[in-house]
This record gives C-alpha cells, sequence and structure tokens, in this order.
C-alpha cells in the first residue's frame, strides 16, 4: 500500500484465535470466534501471479444437475452487483443459476431467502461500499439466520478481503470468485446442509464453461468473448482478479449471438478485459477479433457494441471491419489513463502518447462519424503538474464525446500501491476538476452539432427524473430524452434533436419515417 495509507491489513491475517477441526487433501475445517468454515480452496496473490502453460479446456456439461433443480423452489434471491459490464454480466449468469435451481427473483430483502454481492476490485470505495452493505446485512441476518449471505466476483479473489470475511463477518455463508461462479449450485447446497461458511476461491483459472444458463432483462445483451488479461498495468488488480486470458470458441460465441438475435434483442456488447486480444490465445488457428466482428457484422442484429479495447491491440485489420458498418456502431470506447508517455511507461500500458494519437487519428480517418470516449487516471504516482497538461493537451487533440475520470487509488497487491504516492489529495482533486471541465467542453460541443439532426434512438425507458420522458440511446451512445408514449420502451424511433447539453440530448419523437443523419 502507499506509505501514507491508514490501513491495517496484517489484522486480518492473525488466525492465531483460529481452532483446526479436520484437515484433508481437498479442504481444511476451522473455528473462528464460534463460526465453522469450511476452506475448499482460498485466494493465493503468489499464485495468481503465475502464468502456467496449462490448457484450457473448453466444457459443455450440464450447470444445475437435476437433483438440485428443486433446492430454490418457493424461496427469493437478491443480487446486488457492483463495478462494471463483466461483473453486470457475470450477475446474469447467477442470476440464471439461482432460477435453475427454482429461485425467484424479490427486491424485499426482508422475503430474500439467498443475498449475494458480486463485488469490484478495482477502486477502494466500492470495497468499502460492500463492506458497509454487510453491515446493514448483519443485521437481517441475525433476525433471519436461515437467510443464506454471499460474497463473490472480484473482492473474493483478493487474500485480504475473504481473510477479513472470515476475521470479522462470520455471519457470511458463502465466499467464491470469478472463476468458479458454475459451482454455485453445489456452494448453496454445502451451505444450506453443513450449515458452516463455505470458502471457495480458485487462485487459478478455471477452464471455460459453456451453456451456463443467463437471466438478461431488456433489449440489450452482454455477450463474453473471453476472460482475463495478460497487459498488468501497474496500477490495476484485474490481471489477478480475472486470471490470464481464455478467448472463447468463435462458433460458442457467434451461436450464442445468433440465439439473442433470434430472441429479439437489438442490441449486444462484446465484452471482454481486452476484447482486442481476442484469439491470440489460440493455438490451432488463425482468427483475431477483427475475424470475429467481420463475422458478427454478418448476423440480423440491429447495433454491436464492444467493450474494453486496449490501444496496444487494436490493429488495422479492426478498423478495417468496423469502418464497414452496419450493425457495428460508430462509437469506440478507447481507454488512455493519461497523455504523458513517461507516465503511461510507469502505468506499464506499453504504449507512448504518440502511438495513441496516431492511433486515433487512423480510426477518425476511416470512420468519419466516429464517437470516441475514454478512461483517464489522474494523479498517478509521480505525475508532475507538466504530465498533467500532456493529458488536458491529448483531450483537446483526440476531442472525445465522454470520459470516465478516476483519481488514482492504490490497490493492494499491484506494483503502484508500492510506489511513493507524492502527489497530494488537494492537487489530485484540482486536477481532476481541471480535466472534468474540459471533457465536458468538449462534449457539449460535440452535442451541439446534433442539433437539428434527426438520430436512430433505442428506447431503453423512462427518464429517471422524470417519468413522463422517455430515454434511449443513438447508434453512437450519446443519450437522448424525448416525450412519447410508454409502448416505445424496446424500439427504435427517430428523434429530431432540438436541445443539446452537456450530459445529454434532448428532442422531439418524429411519428413519420425519416432517414436517419447517422
Amino acid at each position: 500500500m502507499a506509505k501514507d495509507s491508514k490501513k491495517d491489513y496484517s489484522q486480518y491475517f492473525d488466525f492465531s484465535d483460529a481452532k483446526v477441526i479436520s484437515q484433508d487433501e481437498f479442504s481444511k475445517k476451522i473455528r473462528i470466534r464460534g463460526r465453522e468454515i469450511n476452506i475448499k480452496s482460498e485466494p493465493n496473490h503468489r499464485q495468481e501471479k503465475q502464468r502456467g502453460k496449462e490448457d484450457v479446456q473448453v466444457l459443455y456439461e450440464t450447470a444445475v444437475p437435476d437433483e438440485l433443480k428443486n433446492v430454490g423452489k418457493g424461496k427469493h434471491y437478491i443480487v446486488y452487483t457492483y463495478g462494471c459490464q463483466m461483473n453486470e454480466h457475470d450477475s446474469e449468469t447467477i442470476k440464471g443459476l439461482l432460477e435453475s435451481m427454482g429461485y425467484q427473483a424479490t427486491e424485499d430483502r426482508k422475503e430474500a431467502d439467498i443475498i449475494l454481492l458480486n463485488t469490484c476490485a478495482i477502486r477502494e470505495n466500492a470495497e468499502d461500499k460492500v463492506f458497509g452493505e454487510l453491515g446493514h446485512l448483519k443485521t437481517l441476518k441475525t433476525e433471519r439466520p436461515g437467510l443464506l449471505l454471499g460474497v463473490c466476483g472480484c473482492m473474493s479473489q483478493e487474500e485480504g478481503v475473504v481473510n477479513r470475511i472470515m476475521q470479522k463477518h462470520g455471519f457470511v455463508d458463502m465466499i467464491f470468485g470469478t472463476h468458479n461462479v458454475h459451482r454455485l449450485p453445489h456452494l448453496i447446497q454445502e451451505a444450506l446442509f453443513s450449515k458452516e461458511m463455505v470458502v471457495e476461491v480458485w487462485s487459478k483459472e478455471g477452464d471455460i464453461i459453456e451453456n451456463l444458463p443467463k437471466k438478461r432483462e431488456g433489449m440489450r445483451g452482454w455477450v463474453n468473448i473471453m476472460y482475463g488479461c495478460d497487459k498488468f498495468c501497474t496500477y490495476c488488480i484485474v490481471p489477478f482478479t480475472r486470471g490470464k486470458e481464455r478467448s472463447r470458441r468463435p462458433e460458442d460465441v457467434i451461436a450464442e449471438v445468433r440465439e439473442l438475435a433470434r430472441q429479439g434483442f437489438k442490441e449486444i456488447t462484446l465484452l471482454g478485459q481486452n476484447v482486442n486480444a481476442y484469439g491470440k490465445d489460440f493455438t490451432d488457428l488463425k482468427y483475431s477479433f477483427g475475424d470475429l466482428m467481420d463475422d458478427i457484422r454478418k448476423i440480423d442484429i440491429p447495433r454491436v457494441r464492444f467493450t474494453t479495447s486496449h490501444p496496444r491491440d487494436f490493429d488495422d485489420h479492426l478498423i478495417e471491419v468496423l469502418a464497414k458498418g452496419g450493425n457495428l456502431v460508430e462509437h469506440i470506447h478507447l481507454p488512455v489513463q493519461s497523455g504523458s508517455t513517461e507516465v503511461l511507461k510507469r502505468m506499464s500500458r506499453k504504449y507512448s502518447r504518440e502511438h495513441y494519437l496516431k492511433l486515433a487519428d487512423k480510426i477518425k480517418t476511416a470512420i468519419p462519424d466516429v464517437v470516441l470516449t475514454t478512461d483517464i487516471i489522474v494523479g498517478f504516482p509521480g505525475e508532475t503538474e507538466e504530465q498533467f497538461e500532456d493529458t488536458l493537451s491529448l483531450v483537446k487533440e483526440v476531442g472525445y464525446d465522454f470520459a470516465y475520470t478516476f483519481i488514482y487509488s492504490p490497490r493492494e497487491g499491484t506494483p503502484a500501491a508500492v510506489m511513493e504516492d507524492n502527489v497530494p489529495m488537494d492537487v489530485k482533486k484540482e486536477r481532476l476538476k481541471r480535466l472534468n471541465e474540459t471533457i465536458n467542453a468538449y462534449s457539449h460541443s460535440s452535442n451541439e452539432k446534433q442539433r437539428g439532426k434527426v438520430v436512430e434512438v433505442l428506447v431503453e425507458g423512462e427518464s429517471k427524473r422524470n417519468s413522463n420522458v422517455l430515454a434511449g440511446r443513438t447508434r453512437s451512445n450519446k443519450l437522448v430524452h424525448f416525450e412519447g408514449p410508454k409502448e416505445l420502451i424496446g424500439t427504435f424511433v427517430h428523434v429530431e434533436i432540438t436541445d443539446p447539453m452537456t450530459f445529454y440530448i434532448r428532442g422531439n419523437l418524429l411519428t413519420e419515417p425519416v432517414a436517419a443523419n447517422q
């Protein structure tokens, strides 16, 4: 951790008061403060760092055995999701597994028989939210001892987190990670019948499990095309929590997209920690992300997006395919993180400012109406004012429509966490404010260019602030608000833009068919 960090993780590794009840080659049972814990496997940061050459198998198996299909009959579940689209997608699988066991969804905590927290490890405040939520759930668990509580996702892959839960939150019933989501039915069975806390977190990557049930809602679907990341940016915990890169077979991805098209989904987003690296781990065929996009382009589904891409792997073939348009939308999320080559080097991003700008120019030349968005970190250890100014100038040169901006937050176990965090917090906040002001100016300017244009909008639902207003997105991912009947939700409509704002644009619904400007 950074030198000025006040967190003391050592207390979570003190198991001197734990008593080993039994141990064999498969698991270890311990008792801490009256709670018995069955540790089937637990995270090991040293093992997570190792990138072995083990073959990753693709398994097509029944996720829920017949004997577990009625375990949840008459019972209810809640899944709370924190973090990125990958976590959202994992939650779809978790919900699918639960419903295959007979559980039904509820929003009422007092009705729930199982509550799972699917967690994020990217930033410290996400971790704090989860532990705060566990504090609230402790009261509920006290009132209803039969309630099953579980923590899963990226936080569960961290040693400190698992040890903290075992030490301080003994009322939790299950802890499992990102590599063994498919094991959920068996873990539920064990937690129900043993009444022990069950810990099963695999440090080494698992196999690719196909045919897992998913509960998708709405008209947009997430499709995982690969797992893990091999980039090892110095600030990022993901390569440890998600493991090495493993690509799904092209035929499995394409079959899933075709099935979503048959089901009437209007938009899909291909997911991966670094989608551009798709196929690089195949040993038996040469098939890249560009090839996959070219094949999916031919499937009858209106819109296809992808996230997230890494500038280092964004090749000319992919640009050439994206320029064909059709159902491949004109929005590309291209994280830069910093505009300074020196900072990028410390981040181990493995590209320079010049490389990124050249790539952005290539994309704009091939796709003239492209909308670029990005991720930027301010206050990375050692960032000088001059290096921050490099980021501001890159933002102006690229002209992003939107950016996710963050103050650097050290994550235990990453190389950056032991760097001297020598940028004062007040300086970080001031830089973030200047960065956001710059980006907002470009967002508003870009939206202003939409004034008077007719855009195609996929209607997603009611506006969060006004139930009389509908909200949807354009092909380029711009948020549009307009008045119209609720029956339009889930359909495509044409809207004439009348009032561009910074974060969204307003318009009038056109009832007569008309060609969109984009």
